[in-house]
């Protein structure tokens, strides 16, 4: 939707604080692990069923496939919708024998040999961005956080710039990429968010004006002919009027996935709040985020992140609890307690290497974790 008058409208009429949760998940072969070419049949399975008729759909590739919770009234709600299309998502694609898979990337399986989903929209991606949808193997969860009124979408985006680092230190669950270990903690960020154009923290644009300027300035130049060809790691969301947050990567653990998605709606209701206080914030350069997000990229919560108000390094295993900080009392508002492990994936899977295993073991290990987790969920806010 490029009709930015309509946009505008769209998020006048937006209720705050409804949530949206996706999560993309790779399909594997049970013997091998390996990614399989199976989305066509399993989606086409799941139109049998009426819930996930409605919350399945293609991400790019022919071995992902993305579960979707839809519009929930309150987290809750969104977690009670998304938990139901998992359980029904992974009795399916074990009637298809089939395994579903969690990581940021796949830790092996050759990007040479995987296939665009016959859609317009991918066919438009492929044609327009070649080796870098290519190479694009990869996997996260994205949350949508309803907020009212156009000009408070667009400052909440701007205010959420200089959290995001830590939100993807946090999330970090990429180690292994190309049959070895990268080095990085989030390999699918450095792939992804670092390749597509118009992708990553954007810049600030200081209210509604400044974005919509800039959307109508990117038609106008042929840059763009919808709206989703702007891969910003968090955007405004034109049809359902939420502020998407795209950083994270996706999570091996179910558990750990409904806790990300609760600490994100907090972060995102949490800058509206403040935005209605009038609590003021200033908006840090691009290239000094980059610094921050490239240490989260590099390091996790292993390394340090940077106090940009302060200019000083702090622990990045603080991350989780700043934002808890920050985030009370949206927190207390919406009734989310996120609980978070001390060691994320990243960690999880570079620990488990240290001490002997195998990639291929540890890729095992985090599927059977995700098999456990995803399958039958108990609702956890």
């Amino acid at each position: 939707m490029l009709d930015m008058p309509r946009v505008r409208e769209v998020f006048e009429a937006s209720t705050d604080f409804t949530v949206g949760i996706e999560e993309e998940f790779a399909i594997l072969d049970p013997a091998s692990y390996s990614l399989a070419q199976r989305f066509d049949a399993l989606f086409d399975a799941a139109q049998d069923d009426p819930v996930l008729a409605e919350a399945v759909a293609g991400e790019l590739i022919r071995s992902e496939i993305e579960i979707r919770s839809g519009r929930g009234e309150s987290f809750a709600d969104a977690v009670a919708k998304q938990r139901e299309a998992r359980s029904r998502l992974f009795a399916l694609a074990a009637s298809q024998e089939l395994l579903l898979g969690a990581t940021g990337t796949h830790p092996w399986s050759p990007w040479q040999e995987q296939q665009i989903i016959d859609t317009e929209h991918y066919h438009r991606v492929e044609s327009s961005l070649q080796y870098v949808a290519w190479r694009n193997n990869t996997f996260s969860v994205h949350v949508h956080v309803g907020v009212n009124g156009p000009e408070r979408a667009v400052r909440v985006c701007d205010r959420l710039r200089a959290v995001m680092p830590e939100l993807l230190a946090i999330s970090a669950n990429s180690p292994f990429l190309d049959g070895r270990h990268s080095g990085l903690h989030s390999a699918r960020s450095q792939i992804f968010t670092k390749s597509f154009p118009r992708c990553g923290i954007p810049e600030a644009f200081g209210g509604w004006t400044g974005y919509a300027d800039y959307i109508d300035f990117l038609v106008r130049t042929n840059s763009i002919v919808e709206f989703t060809q702007v891969w910003w790691s968090v955007r405004p969301h034109h049809s359902y009027g939420t502020v998407e947050m795209r950083i994270c990567d996706a999570q091996a653990s179910g558990d750990d996935s409904t806790a990300l998605a609760g600490l994100i709606t907090a972060c995102v209701a949490q800058a509206a709040i403040d935005f209605d206080d009038g609590v003021h914030f200033n908006d840090p350069p691009g290239r000094v985020l980059e610094e921050n997000f490239w240490r989260a990229i590099r390091y996790g919560l292993d390394g340090k992140l940077i106090d940009i108000a302060r200019g000083e390094e702090f622990p990045a295993a603080a991350a989780l609890e700043r934002l808890l900080d920050w985030t009370a009392p949206a927190r207390a508002e919406l009734g989310i307690e996120p609980r978070l492990p001390e060691e994320n994936g990243a960690q999880r899977q570079k620990h488990a290497l240290a001490q002997g295993a195998s990639m291929e073991e540890v890729y095992a290990a985090e599927v059977a974790l995700t098999q456990r987790t995803y399958a039958a969920e108990e609702v956890t806010t």
